[in-house]
């Protein structure tokens, strides 16, 4: 069971990622999916995101969860039947969730590319990250900071919410693992604990909500 890496962020909160190196057929041994479920996976014409969907399952597993414990709200966000907190993120080849017994929490895995160069000024104020000359390093930070703003959207989950305008995520050292984040929306604002590391030209970004 390829489980790549568990973090207990506190004894409330874990974390895990899996590695997807199994077949599909593999996977899906173990797995009792409902019928909406079915139905959505059969919907999924690329085998890497079947497999990741049914990876899903497995870390649920391992927390004591099945498919039937894990809704949808009208947002698309995830939420568990007992009420705990729950976020899910899949990329390539890794999967992973976090859950919580109280706190609103987020998770996003990225691959590192170049694409994000030219994408960066739609999710931030690109001018701030002037300053790093070295294009591996402006690739890492920047996805960093849009796997946090991703993260912060999963938790809050509302249309309408805009990265650019509307989330920040405080300037950080890459050697500090950590920062804090910001959204401010209709008139509200909502603070958000961030931490960060790297694995294989992936970048993992949890946060939880320090309201």
């Amino acid at each position: 069971m390829p489980i790549y890496k568990t973090i207990t962020i506190n004894s409330f909160t874990s974390l895990h990622i899996w590695k997807v190196e199994e077949s599909e057929a593999d996977l899906a041994k173990t797995v009792e999916l409902t019928l909406n479920c079915k139905n959505r996976m059969a919907g999924m014409k690329s085998e890497i995101h079947r497999r990741g969907f049914l990876s899903i399952r497995h870390l649920l597993a391992i927390e004591g969860y099945e498919d039937k414990d894990l809704i949808y709200d009208a947002y698309g966000k995830p939420h568990l039947k007992d009420g705990k907190k729950i976020s899910i993120t899949h990329s390539n080849n890794f999967t992973g969730i976090i859950i919580s017994n109280t706190t609103e929490v987020g998770i996003d895995i990225e691959l590192q590319r170049d694409k994000i160069l030219r994408i960066a000024h739609k999710f931030t104020p690109i001018a701030e990250y002037k300053t790093i000359a070295n294009a591996d390093a402006l690739i890492r930070k920047l996805t960093i900071v849009w796997g946090a703003k991703e993260a912060l959207y999963k938790i809050y989950a509302q249309p309408g919410l805009s990265f650019l305008r509307h989330i920040n995520v405080k300037n950080f050292s890459m050697d500090d693992d950590q920062t804090t984040g910001e959204i401010l929306y209709l008139g509200k604002s909502s603070n958000y604990d961030i931490s960060f590391l790297e694995f294989e030209g992936f970048t993992l970004v949890y946060a939880l909500s320090s309201n």
